[in-house]
C-alpha cells in the first residue's frame, strides 16, 4: 500500500519532470526551433526576391515589346479588311486592343458581331436552326457536313460577311436580313449597318472555361472554324489559360480538322500575343495555319519562331 509520503515524493518527481520539460523547450529546443524559423525566412526572402526580379524583368519585356509592335505590324494587313467576333467571357479591354492593333497593321475594320450566352450555352437550337435555314444568302449552300450549332451558324455568319480572294461578300440587303434575324433571337449583337463583308476574322475569347460550361469551348471552336473557312482565313485568339480544358482554344488544338481551317494565339492579353494576332492574319491570307503562343499545343511563341519547349511543351 502506498503510503501519504510516497504519493508526495511521486508528484513532486512529475512537477519536476514537467519544469525540466519547459527549461529544455525555452532554452535549448526553442533555440533550435528558432533556428529553424530563420533559415525559413532567409528561403522565403530570397524567394520573393526572385519573384521581383522576374516581374521586374517582364515588365521590361512587355515595355519593349508595346514600344516595338507598331514598327513590327505596321503594314501588315494593308488592304485587307478584317471582321472582329467576340465571345461572351472576352475582356473588353482585349477587344479594343485587338481593334487597335488592326489598325496600325493597316487593316480595314469591318465591323463587330457579339456571341451571345444564348448562343454559346447552345439553348434553344431548333429556333437557331431555324433562323439559319431561312437567312442563307440567295446562291448560297451550307456546308452539309456541319450539322452542329455552332459549325453552322458559322458557316451562316462567313457566307454572309467573309469572302475568299477575288470574290465579294453577300450583298447589303442579305448581311442587314441575316444579322436582324439572329440578333432578334437573341444569339448576337451588332449595330445596325455597322457591320460589313470583310477578307479575314479574328475571334476573341477569354481565359480558361470552366466545369460547368459545357459544349460552349466546343461551339465556339467550330464557329470560329467555319467562319475562317468561308473567307481568306482567321485567327481566334485568347488569355493565358485558354488552351486548357475544354476552352475553345484547346478543343481547337485537339482536333486536326479545326486547327487546319483556324490559327490560334493564347496570350491575347500580352503584346506578345498582340502581335502574333497581327502576323496570324497576315499568314492566314497567304494560306498558312498555324497555333501560337505558350499553352498546351501552341507551335511556336510567335510567327517565325522556331518551335521549342516554351511553346507549350
Amino acid at each position: 500500500m502506498i503510503s501519504l509520503r510516497q504519493h508526495a515524493i511521486s508528484l513532486a518527481a512529475v512537477f519536476l519532470a514537467l519544469a525540466l520539460g519547459l527549461f529544455l523547450g525555452s532554452g535549448f529546443v526553442g533555440d533550435r526551433v528558432n533556428s529553424l524559423t530563420g533559415a525559413s525566412r532567409d528561403r522565403i526572402g530570397d524567394l520573393e526576391a526572385e519573384r521581383d526580379h522576374l516581374n521586374e524583368q517582364l515588365n521590361a519585356a512587355n515595355s519593349f515589346d508595346a514600344a516595338i509592335a507598331p514598327r513590327l505590324i505596321a503594314g501588315a494587313l494593308e488592304g485587307q479588311s478584317v471582321l472582329v467576333v467576340t465571345s461572351p467571357n472576352a475582356a473588353e479591354a482585349d477587344v479594343d486592343a485587338v481593334k487597335e492593333s488592326l489598325s496600325t497593321a493597316g487593316a480595314r475594320f469591318a465591323g463587330q458581331v457579339a456571341l451571345t450566352e444564348d448562343l454559346v450555352a447552345d439553348q434553344n437550337a431548333e429556333q437557331l436552326r431555324t433562323i439559319v435555314d431561312q437567312t442563307i444568302p440567295a446562291g448560297t449552300t451550307l456546308r452539309a457536313e456541319l450539322t452542329d450549332s455552332g459549325g453552322r451558324v458559322g458557316d451562316l455568319l462567313g457566307a454572309l460577311l467573309l469572302h475568299p480572294e477575288g470574290r465579294s461578300a453577300a450583298d447589303a440587303a442579305d448581311i442587314r436580313l441575316g444579322l436582324q434575324a439572329l440578333r432578334e433571337g437573341g444569339f448576337i449583337a451588332a449595330a445596325d449597318n455597322a457591320v460589313s463583308g470583310a477578307d479575314l476574322v479574328v475571334m476573341v475569347t477569354g481565359d480558361a472555361l470552366g466545369d460547368d460550361a459545357g459544349a460552349q469551348g466546343q461551339l465556339m471552336a467550330r464557329a470560329a472554324a467555319a467562319m475562317a473557312a468561308r473567307g481568306q482565313g482567321g485567327v481566334l485568339v485568347g488569355r493565358a489559360g485558354s488552351a486548357e480544358g475544354g476552352s475553345p482554344i484547346a478543343v481547337v488544338r485537339s482536333d486536326p480538322a479545326l486547327g487546319n481551317a483556324v490559327s490560334t494565339v493564347d496570350n491575347v492579353e500580352q503584346q506578345t500575343g498582340l502581335i502574333t494576332t497581327i502576323l496570324a492574319l497576315a499568314q492566314e491570307a497567304r494560306g498558312q495555319t498555324a497555333a501560337y503562343g505558350t499553352g498546351a499545343g501552341a507551335q511556336a511563341i510567335t510567327v517565325g519562331a522556331e518551335p521549342g519547349p516554351a511553346a507549350g511543351q
